[in-house]
């Protein structure tokens, strides 16, 4: 067998579906009509070059008929990587454990390398999504909200990239929820570097998920590609901030295109990571402010309250939590960033006392020190 925890795909059959989807020349479309004219994988295998030609076009047919460079060697990778642990999964189109959702989509992956929890793919999911280069507050609230969302039993998807996408790892890992990370490479490999640790926190309590076969480098085309599954895997995507070109957009439009919702968080109208989600909300996105906001869309009954970041957190009776005591310079922050000039100017204190206050504030953790001499307030429950 390709894995311990595995009783569907043999070895063997795993290896005829390397070969398909390792065969230059042999695209997503000639392999459905494979597929769908021949049953399996081994069995397009076992036809002649002139029904395959018939079936699939004659590139098709000519990749087939050559073994690709390499091929043996990247088999054995493959093989070795998913024998590595009963975590280790291969699912194909014909799994039954293959995610619904993803099969309802219009490129769903004929091949998808799992390891972690297999079942966490096909249960209720949300995919939070956003800059790589997120403020101090976009992290606050990709974390609060994955962790609501998570203690509200959605399965928290993301691309385990850096910032938006860590943070919501994060969030619902506190939490003690299940989270999926769709990533770019192998699963032998984990981008960036740095989020190693992370990536083996995930797959112990949700899953690692990709359709690029182990040995697969972060090739800058294969992220956008690896959005697809995010949006197709979920019932829908917050985007929780985004630049005009983020590929967090690409993510909301395939979500879309797919049936599926989406949300965006508003900021603020001098942010460049805001441009995207307002850009988004502009387009029809729903507006969201707490968790309960997505999940009155998600969920065919009324649930009780889950109170967003900037809502407080719920008491033991359901009630929210008392909001701290007003704050004049709090107050004076705002909701936008703002230079210690622009503060003196607005509370009339000294700077010397200004400093001291903020960074009493900082301390706290109420507010964030930025690039540019900038701070910001942050709204956290």
């Amino acid at each position: 067998m390709v894995s311990q925890g595995t009783a569907v795909l043999g070895a063997d059959e795993f290896a005829a579906w390397f070969r398909l989807l390792e065969s230059p020349g042999v695209g997503p479309a000639a392999l459905r009509r494979l597929l769908a004219a021949c049953g399996s994988a081994p069995a397009v295998l076992a036809c002649d070059a002139a029904t395959l030609r018939e079936i699939a076009g004659a590139a098709a047919s000519r990749a087939l008929a050559i073994e690709p460079p390499e091929y043996s060697a990247r088999l054995q990778a493959a093989l070795a990587w998913l024998g590595g642990g009963a975590d280790r999964q291969a699912l194909t189109l014909g799994d039954p454990r293959y995610p619904a959702a993803l099969l309802q989509t219009t490129d769903p992956p004929p091949l998808l390398y799992v390891q972690g929890d297999v079942a966490c793919l096909s249960r209720p999911s949300i995919a939070i999504v956003g800059s790589r280069h997120c403020t101090p507050q976009g992290d606050a609230n990709a974390r609060a909200f994955a962790a609501a969302l998570g203690q509200a039993g959605q399965v928290i998807v993301s691309g385990l990239a850096l910032g938006i996408d860590a943070a919501a790892h994060e969030g619902a890992l506190q939490a003690g929820a299940a989270t999926i990370a769709v990533v770019g490479t192998g699963l032998d490999r984990v981008y960036p570097a740095r989020h190693r640790a992370l990536a083996h926190r995930i797959a112990a309590q949700g899953a690692l998920v990709s359709e690029f076969s182990p040995g697969m480098p972060p090739l800058a085309d294969n992220f956008p590609r690896r959005n697809r599954i995010i949006a197709g895997l979920t019932q829908g995507t917050l985007v929780v901030e985004a630049a005009l070109q983020s590929g967090s957009l690409i993510t909301a439009r395939l979500a879309s295109e797919a049936g599926r919702e989406v949300f965006a968080m508003p900021g603020s109208i001098h942010a460049p990571q805001s441009r995207g989600c307002h850009a988004l909300l502009k387009q029809g996105a729903k507006l969201v402010e707490t968790a309960q906001d997505i999940l009155e869309e998600l969920l065919a009954s009324p649930v009780a309250a889950i109170a967003g970041p900037n809502r407080g957190t719920s008491g033991a009776a359901g009630k929210p939590a008392p909001e701290p005591a007003a704050d004049p310079l709090l107050a004076a922050l705002g909701h936008d960033p703002v230079t210690l000039d622009a503060l003196i100017s607005r509370t009339g204190w000294p700077a010397h006392e200004l400093s001291a206050k903020l960074m009493e504030l900082e301390l706290e953790g109420r507010v964030s020190r930025l690039p540019g001499g900038l701070y910001q307030r942050l709204f956290i429950g």
